[in-house]
């Protein structure tokens, strides 16, 4: 789905151990700002000896949440929490209690077809037990994607499993480290994943496959910090961008203002995308240079174009300079 602006708000994704129990207080302080979403991780963040603890962890870092908003005015993010097995859904939601009000929705960890009924079942009930929309956010990174003999029937397989919950689909959400891990590739600061041909294959098919119906957010880059890290940050966020990726997972708080940064839409496509869909009917001509005389305007073929950038402006804002 990719007909609201819902689809276009998660930004950047700042994963964080289910079990870290300081989470609660920078949420509450603001410590990472006021432009981003949260994932708590109980999957390859927690040792499988410590998931039941991490559980009670994360439900009361969230009620600790949930107890100071009632109190006192602060940004709080969408929350949602990455699991490890359908089954862990509903006893989350238990465990949360009224809490379960903050929680946007679940992650879902290596997407495949062995798997993907349980899953969507699973969101199915916690929303006919939920008093707001909890949303699903499927990752795709899985072993059995790799193949290319069963790799796009097992795309469009999942696709079609999604056709089920289609308008709770936030994002399609791509695992570019457990991806590469495959491999046995890393990138380093100066590289960009989308060099990585047998990956940035895979990320291609996706878009073919998604990017038309819904909003497919971007790989991990896990540089924050040292040399060229930034610059690296931005190079891969603006072949994101061309790629057709729209946010990003961040693992660190350094990388989020750098991802709402390469996502503010210019001035000077705010403005053609308004041209765009205010087109007077009245003309004999659908096409046009734009105000600054520099590219060329087509109603009939910019349009879905411009509608997304409205989207993403209303999400992340327009720039103020002229980049």
């Amino acid at each position: 789905m990719k007909n609201s602006s819902i689809y276009y708000s998660i930004g950047p994704l700042l994963y964080c151990p289910a079990n870290r129990n300081t989470i609660a207080a920078s949420i509450i302080s603001q410590k990472y700002g006021g432009h981003f979403s949260l994932a708590l991780c109980l999957e390859d963040t927690i040792s499988d000896l410590h998931v039941e603890e991490a559980e009670h962890s994360l439900a009361a870092s969230i009620r600790q949440i949930d107890q100071a908003a009632q109190q006192q005015s602060f940004y709080l993010p969408k929350i949602f929490v990455r699991v490890r097995e359908p089954q862990q859904i509903p006893r989350l939601l238990t465990l949360l209690g009224h809490s379960r009000s903050l929680l946007s929705g679940f992650i879902i960890p290596k997407f495949a077809p062995d798997q993907a009924d349980a899953y969507i079942q699973a969101v199915i009930a916690a929303n006919e037990q939920s008093l707001h929309p909890l949303y699903l956010m499927p990752i795709y990174e899985s072993a059995c994607m790799i193949d290319l003999r069963s790799r796009y029937e097992i795309l469009y397989t999942l696709k079609e499993k999604l056709s089920r919950v289609e308008d709770l689909v936030l994002n399609i959400r791509v695992g570019g480290n457990d991806l590469c891990h495959l491999f046995s590739f890393r990138r380093h600061a100066h590289e960009s994943i989308h060099s990585i041909r047998p990956v940035a294959n895979l990320f291609s098919d996706i878009i073919t496959v998604y990017g038309m119906d819904y909003v497919v957010s971007g790989p991990v880059f896990e540089y924050y910090n040292g040399k060229d890290w930034k610059e690296g940050l931005e190079q891969e966020l603006a072949e994101d961008r061309l790629c057709g990726f729209i946010g990003k997972t961040v693992i660190h708080p350094n990388q989020i203002e750098v991802v709402n940064d390469a996502y503010r839409i210019s001035q000077k496509d705010y403005a053609d995308a308004c041209s765009i869909l205010n087109w007077n009917p009245s003309l004999a001509s659908c096409i046009a240079a734009n105000t600054s005389g520099e590219r060329m305007n087509e109603q009939k073929t910019h349009t879905n174009w411009a509608r997304q950038i409205l989207r993403m402006a209303e999400a992340f804002g327009i720039r103020t300079d002229q980049k």
